[in-house]
């Protein structure tokens, strides 16, 4: 069985919030997936790397799912789907992603949503299933998420999730096309206090 396969079936890899479900994506959700990332091109191109010319079709998601399932199988991201429990219909998706373990054991937070689901309180939903996820079942440390200053939606979802704003990195990620700064936000898992180890006790 693929490890993704595997992943859409655990129990402990399906999240649920009070209005979304995640679940990994598998090659099933292409059709939909496709047509919402096509209808809210306009809507995600200005936050997002550009896209390939090939970027909705079959191949190129295809060749999406394998990069997810090697980052699995390596332990270094998880990628989920958020669907709308209501109706199941695809609204975006919630990546945990760049894991490192060690002294580290850390991961960054990444998210998009379909423009016409937008600022209705899914992806926040979303984010905080990872966030547990991230503490409660993978036993990391802390998290990380950037966005783009402009970005007031994002910067403000970080928040409302618990990330604090740690600081701003110039010409952080190329985004559509350009060298962007991005607002760097942090959050520690609460049971164990930045104020503590800072103390150095």
């Amino acid at each position: 069985m693929a490890v993704l396969d595997w992943l859409v079936n655990e129990p402990g890899h399906s999240l649920h919030g009070e209005r979304v479900v995640l679940r990994a994506p598998k090659m099933a959700d292409y059709a939909e997936w496709a047509e919402v990332r096509r209808i809210s091109r306009d809507f995600l191109q200005p936050w997002e790397p550009t896209w390939p010319p090939d970027d909705l079709t079959r191949g190129a998601f295809r060749r999406r799912l394998s990069y997810y399932q090697r980052d699995l199988e390596l332990g270094l991201g998880y990628a989920f789907f958020v669907f709308r429990r209501s109706d199941e219909a695809l609204l975006g998706g919630v990546n945990l992603r760049d894991v490192r373990r060690g002294v580290s054991q850390s991961g960054a937070i990444g998210y998009w949503v379909a423009g016409p689901h937008a600022r209705r309180g899914y992806t926040l939903d979303g984010v905080r299933q990872v966030v547990s996820f991230s503490f409660q079942t993978l036993g990391l440390h802390r998290l990380e998420a950037a966005c783009c200053p402009e970005n007031a939606a994002s910067s403000g979802l970080l928040r409302r999730a618990g990330f604090e704003l740690e600081g701003r990195s110039r010409a952080y990620l190329k985004i559509n096309g350009v060298w962007r700064d991005h607002l760097l936000f942090g959050l520690v898992r609460p049971d164990e206090p930045a104020e503590t180890l800072r103390a150095g006790r």
